[in-house]
């Protein structure tokens, strides 16, 4: 399970680049009942992006889409002591760095990478600001998941990046394997996410190259894919139930940024 005690490699922040601020904002909030609080002053400052929050507390952040050629979506920031020391151990485990390890005031310090496949993510050293502020509840982060043509060669990437381990186990039906993330010296009741293989003709949102994508939890699985479609969302899959998880979809917001929602199996 992912908790907010930013232990090194664990998910500790989420945000959306999106190229309509407003649009994602109201859809978000529609789907998963997140208040929207915009920057102050980011506007004029050409930064239009914000907060999102669920009960008062902080679940992920929103901004303005400005890449050239990038495609909307959710970027995932993996706690670390050391922003720079992280960046060189992406770069010997043949990783590349997006955006060099910079001070975001005396919040922190981040940087986002690509791995050696071509997935994308982000890392935080916390300074004031340790990340989200809830997880594993209705309306936040539960769980993440990589999609990638070669799980082996992510694995041991990911594990010389984060020294995450790992533990497999088939999907029914011949589905293949799902690696089961755990973070570096953390027991397996702290596993906070997934690798799955998909040949590359299926990863058609990325052209092929891997992605990463958030799990929200949420109360009904059901009802949140009713959601989805009613505010201009669409289903990739799903709902579907998964023995001893729960019921999920992997579903798309308007821009085709992909997420997952997810009731657990406890909940169901």
């Amino acid at each position: 399970m992912i908790i907010t005690d930013a232990a090194p490699g664990t998910p500790c922040w989420l945000d959306l680049g999106a190229p309509d601020v407003p649009a994602a904002a109201a859809f978000y909030g529609a789907v998963l009942g997140w208040e929207y609080e915009a920057m102050e002053g980011g506007e004029d400052e050409g930064m239009e992006g914000g907060m999102f929050r669920r009960d008062g507390k902080t679940v992920a952040g929103l901004g303005k889409l400005t890449e050239s050629g990038a495609r909307p979506a959710w970027m995932i920031y993996y706690g670390v002591p050391d922003a720079d020391a992280t960046t060189r151990a992406v770069e010997q485990a043949g990783g590349t760095v997006r955006v060099a390890p910079r001070d975001l005031g005396d919040w922190g310090r981040m940087a986002q990478y690509t791995d050696p496949q071509g997935g994308q993510f982000a890392v935080w050293q916390p300074g004031k600001d340790t990340g989200v502020e809830l997880v594993d509840a209705p309306g936040s982060l539960s769980w993440t998941e990589l999609y990638t043509s070669d799980a082996e060669a992510a694995k041991r990437f990911y594990s010389d990046v984060f020294g995450w381990w790992y533990s497999d186990m088939e999907l029914p039906g011949g589905g293949g394997t799902y690696s089961l993330v755990t973070p570096a010296g953390l027991p397996e009741t702290r596993m906070q996410g997934g690798i799955m293989a998909l040949p590359a003709e299926q990863l058609t949102l990325t052209n092929g190259r891997p992605y990463w994508h958030p799990v929200f939890d949420v109360e009904d699985c059901d009802a949140a894919v009713a959601r989805v479609t009613a505010n201009g969302g669409s289903v990739q899959m799903g709902p579907d139930d998964a023995e001893g998880v729960g019921r999920l979809a992997v579903c798309l917001d308007p821009s085709n940024a992909d997420f997952v929602v997810l009731t657990p199996e406890q909940q169901s």
